[in-house]
């Protein structure tokens, strides 16, 4: 592939390249270029929101680049900043090393074994001493941490700041010095961070990197970025028909954004798709079905994609339940705690898993619940269901 060839690829639902002259530059080098990654582990799931960044990853990893993954199991700890109105709430070591756990199988769905480097960036930050903190501090103003529109919001909105919080987008920038990064990506949301990465490395003479950020993923409200805590997601590890289901579920003018970014369709192939739909040829609930489709079969097969389909088309039009409902083994205590139950049985949150109680979408055999606490005989042998689309047989 040449360098024209693998500019074109990397652009391609690209949002921001910053300098987009050194992007060109770089691939016109006559080695694999280290494409840098940084992910903190701060949820159990990988949705197809994160996907997006990954996807772009292997792509670099396709044309013959190094992608180094870089786990965030320190900076987990500090908590990224980013597009916040106030402090996150710290996550414990132990937290994050479950999440770091569960999301490195995700990402084997998404990442090629060659070309690749995972790292956690404990290796280089935890050992840090007093006089290589204050040298990484010293490569950026207070002037220019304020130059932040979180931060100069906060600071004009009388919210605290914590010291803390301006070492973040610092030790970031020193995952790239670690690592040599010569392209760093994440979302649009990142493109402060990924730019003080350039000032961080150039602060340690090192030639800088250069930026690339993908445009967020919509969640399935139609309104909010994908988001674990807003209940919005989807997951790359979600069964066929719950990630069919939820994709149905989309509004249509989401469709464009999904087609491109969660389906990774070819460009020309969207525009087609996107015409037919304006032009009437091609009805948007057929757009969706594909789409659908389209996102199943990204994940898993293009026959899994076919069941999926089936088994919406079993419920959703006949009122049914499906027949390959998976089996659940219920707990022994009784009562049985709800929220914790569908936490086990479905993969949410508590929180999650308690919001959908609280608005009747958690049912047993059709007839909704909304106690937190449950006699174990009420559920034995009967299906949970979750929402319109998630359901697990209970077995004793």
């Amino acid at each position: 592939m040449t360098p024209d060839q693998q500019l074109a690829l990397a652009l391609r639902y690209a949002d921001r390249v910053a300098p987009e002259d050194e992007l060109k530059q770089k691939l016109e080098l006559d080695r694999p270029l280290r494409v840098k990654l940084g992910v903190d582990p701060t949820a159990p799931s990988v949705t197809l929101g994160w996907a997006v960044v990954l996807r772009k990853l292997r792509q670099f990893q396709e044309m013959g680049h190094t992608a180094v993954l870089i786990i965030g199991d320190f900076t987990a700890q500090v908590g990224d900043p980013s597009d916040r109105g106030e402090t996150r709430k710290r996550l414990t070591k132990a937290e994050v090393d479950g999440f770091a756990e569960n999301v490195l199988r995700q990402f084997n769905r998404i990442l090629l074994d060659e070309n690749l480097e995972i790292r956690r960036n404990s290796e280089w930050l935890a050992s840090m001493d007093m006089a290589q903190l204050l040298e990484l501090t010293s490569a950026a103003t207070v002037a220019q941490m304020m130059e932040r529109q979180d931060f100069a919001k906060r600071f004009a909105d009388g919210v605290p700041i914590s010291v803390m919080e301006f070492l973040y987008p610092l030790f970031q920038g020193y995952d790239s010095v670690a690592v040599e990064a010569d392209i760093e990506l994440g979302g649009t949301d990142q493109l402060w961070n990924l730019m003080m990465g350039r000032t961080v490395q150039e602060r340690y003479g090192m030639d800088p990197q250069v930026a690339l950020t993908v445009p967020l993923l919509v969640g399935t409200d139609g309104t909010k970025k994908m988001s674990q805590s807003l209940g919005n997601y989807v997951g790359v590890e979600d069964e066929p028909s719950e990630m069919f289901g939820k994709t149905m579920s989309l509004p249509d003018e989401t469709m464009g954004q999904w087609f491109r970014l969660a389906a990774d369709l070819d460009p020309e192939n969207v525009d087609r798709i996107l015409d037919e739909i304006e032009s009437g040829e091609l009805h948007p609930n057929d757009a969706k079905r594909l789409l659908a489709r389209s996102v199943v079969a990204l994940y898993h097969d293009q026959q899994a994609a076919e069941e999926a389909e089936i088994a919406f088309d079993e419920v959703f039009k006949h009122g049914g339940i499906p027949d390959d409902v998976p089996a659940f083994l219920l707990p022994e205590d009784d009562p049985v705690n709800l929220p914790a139950l569908i936490r086990e049985a479905f993969g949410t949150s508590g929180s999650e898993a308690r919001r959908l109680i609280e608005q009747g979408a958690v049912k047993v055999d059709g007839d909704a619940l909304h106690e937190q606490e449950v006699p174990r005989e009420r559920l034995a042998g009967r299906v949970l269901q979750v929402g319109k689309r998630r359901f697990a047989g209970l077995s004793e």
